[in-house]
Formats: structure tokens, sequence, C-alpha cells
């Protein structure tokens, strides 16, 4: 224990040298909301607005901006508002920076489900069909920005592709309709995402639609949605996304049970990125014994297992566990040696 402790500061060094996949989002906490003028009235109206959409956010339940608990909240939003100003547009927004802990508190006090910043990375294969053709959107083009800002607004790390001639040729309308991730799959390796999001979003009597599917590991989820512009649309499909995904990752104060995580093959690099991912389950070092480490968490298993394949962990089966060591026998005529406690044992074993 002594010996790993005295690089734990150095291990926090090396946090983002780890190849894992997962991202923290930037800005989770700032929220841009479009206005259209600089009026007291406005600004209130859209204060409002940045509040239910922060809500939202970090909880992935539209419900969840109208719960009781935070009726204080919504009548004065100053209490978690750190600062605001306004940033000249097209299109103009009323730029809302709310203070973290405060927020953070604030959620927990009323009972609700929180999402850490620590979220799946998503690469997004995105195809637009309009009356000035079909193209896929990549990164760096123009037709990305509605994308980027759909996606910071609704708190997902997304990605785009380069949308270069072979990445054309596999993201295709049917590929991308389809319910089979596999034609994609082989494009999107060098990405080294979490998850895929495939859309196919159309213009038709001025109005967009777009279907699209999400796969994350093993998981599915697919939907439809409208929207006016591809503003709208983008905005439809990343709510709709984080809606999806939020239910698997939040961790709601004083409705989890306690339990130990054990996880084996630790190094430095590996124990920072370990520290970010079970952050939103309040974890506790328990042990070190050489590459294993244990925890106290507060969180379901199905939770802590959507969670750690974040980073590619894998679950220890149960006959895998190691055996109890075996007591020790005093010599014959010494004195009894007495038994040390016995360790506890975890509910849940990973491995890197």
């Amino acid at each position: 224990m002594r010996f790993f402790s005295k690089y734990l500061a150095a291990g926090c060094l090396s946090l983002f040298s780890l190849a894992s996949h997962a991202e923290s989002v930037k800005g989770l906490y700032q929220v841009r909301q479009p206005v259209s003028s600089q009026s007291a009235e406005v600004r209130d109206q859209a204060t409002q607005e940045a509040l239910d959409t922060l809500v939202l956010r970090l909880t992935g339940d539209p419900k969840a901006a109208q719960s009781p608990g935070l009726a204080a909240i919504r009548k004065d939003p100053q209490q978690i508002i750190s600062q605001y100003g306004f940033d000249a547009g097209p299109p103009e927004v009323l730029k809302v920076d709310f203070d973290p802990a405060t927020t953070e508190q604030a959620l927990r006090r009323a009972g609700l489900s929180l999402w850490g910043a620590n979220r799946p990375s998503i690469l997004g294969w995105w195809l637009n069909d309009s009356a000035e053709g079909s193209s896929l959107v990549g990164d760096g083009q123009a037709s990305a920005a509605p994308l980027r800002r759909a996606a910071q607004h609704r708190g997902l790390p997304l990605r785009l592709p380069l949308a270069d001639l072979s990445e054309q040729l596999v993201a295709t309308a049917p590929n991308l309709e389809g319910t089979d991730a596999a034609p994609l799959r082989g494009a999107s390796e060098r990405y080294s995402a979490d998850a895929l999001l495939a859309v196919h979003a159309r213009e038709e009597g001025g109005q967009w639609q777009a279907k699209w599917h999400l796969w994350l590991g093993d998981q599915k989820e697919a939907g439809t949605v409208q929207g006016a512009d591809q503003a709208a649309v983008a905005d439809a499909v990343m709510l709709a996304v984080a809606e999806r995904l939020a239910p698997r990752f939040v961790v709601k104060a004083g409705a989890s049970s306690e339990q130990l995580l054990e996880v084996q093959g630790m190094n430095l690099e590996r124990y920072a990125a370990l520290g970010r991912l079970l952050d939103p389950f309040g974890a506790h070092l328990v042990s070190v014994d050489g590459d294993r480490i244990v925890y106290r968490v507060n969180g379901s298993a199905e939770q802590l297992r959507s969670q750690l394949s974040l980073a590619k962990l894998q679950e220890v089966p149960a006959g895998e566990a190691p055996a109890p060591a075996a007591p020790v026998q005093p010599a014959e005529g010494s004195a009894p040696v007495v038994a040390p406690a016995p360790a506890p044992v975890p509910q849940l074993r990973f491995r890197w």
C-alpha cells in the first residue's frame, strides 16, 4: 500500500496518456441559449431555459426540471449561476455558467439522478439528403457545426469521421438505416469511439426528418425525429440519444447500494483513469495488493458495468475469484497465532 501510494500524484499526471475511449465532457456546466434580444424579459426567459437544459443534460430525465425539490432554484436560478453574458451571433446567445458544486448539491438535495462528466465517446456517421444532393458530414466541414453545437448542448462527446472517399462508399443510406452495425464497424475502428451513431437525415417539403441508430457494446437504440432545419433535427437526435444513454450511467444519491469493487491488472496510468470513471460512485480506496485494487462504491451492478465498459474492462467470472489464504499453523510449543480478520470480499471483480 505504501509503495503504491508514493506514486499516486505521478499517476494523476498520466491521466490523458491512457488509451481509454470515454471522454470528460468539456463545458458541461455552461449553457449557450439562443436569444432574440438582450432585454431583461428575454434574458430572464433564456435563463430559465438554460436551467432546464442543464438539468436535462445532467440527469437525462425530461421531467427532472419540474421536480418539486428544484422549485426554489427555478424561482431564483442565480443561486447556482457563477456568471453569464451575451455573445454576438449569429445566432446571438445568452451564455450561462453554472457553478458545478452548488448545482450538483441542489440536484442531489432534490433527489435527482446525476450523470457524471465522463461519458461514452460517440462516432457520428451522418448523411444529409437535400435538394442540393447527398453528403456525408465530415470533421472540419461547415455542415459539422450544427452537429457539434447540438452535441455540446446535450452534453455528448461527439466525434466525426473524415468522410473521405472510402468512408463515403460505406456510409450509404441503406447501411445507415440498417439494423446491423457490421458495415460501419470496420470503418470506425481507427476512431476508437465507444459508441456508433448512424443518422440519415432528409429534407422534405421544407422540413427535416432523420432516422437514427445507436450502438453501444451489445446494446442498440433507434428512433425517428423531425425538425424545422438541420440545426433543429441535429438537436432532436442528440437529445434522444442522451435520454437513452443517461439511465445506464446516472447515480441517484441515497438509492444505490454500497458494495466493494475489485479491479485487477492495475498500474499508475490505469489508477488515474479508474478514478475518473468511479468519481460519480463516491469511490473510496479500501486496499491495494500488487496489481489488485479494491474500492468501496455506491451504485448498482448494472451502472458499474456500464461505466467500466467505457474503459474496456472485463468482468471476472465468480468462479475465477482467488482462493482465500490458508490459515497459518503455529509451530509446536509456540504461542497461538491470532488470525487477522478476514478481508472483505468484493461483490464485483473486473480486470484490464
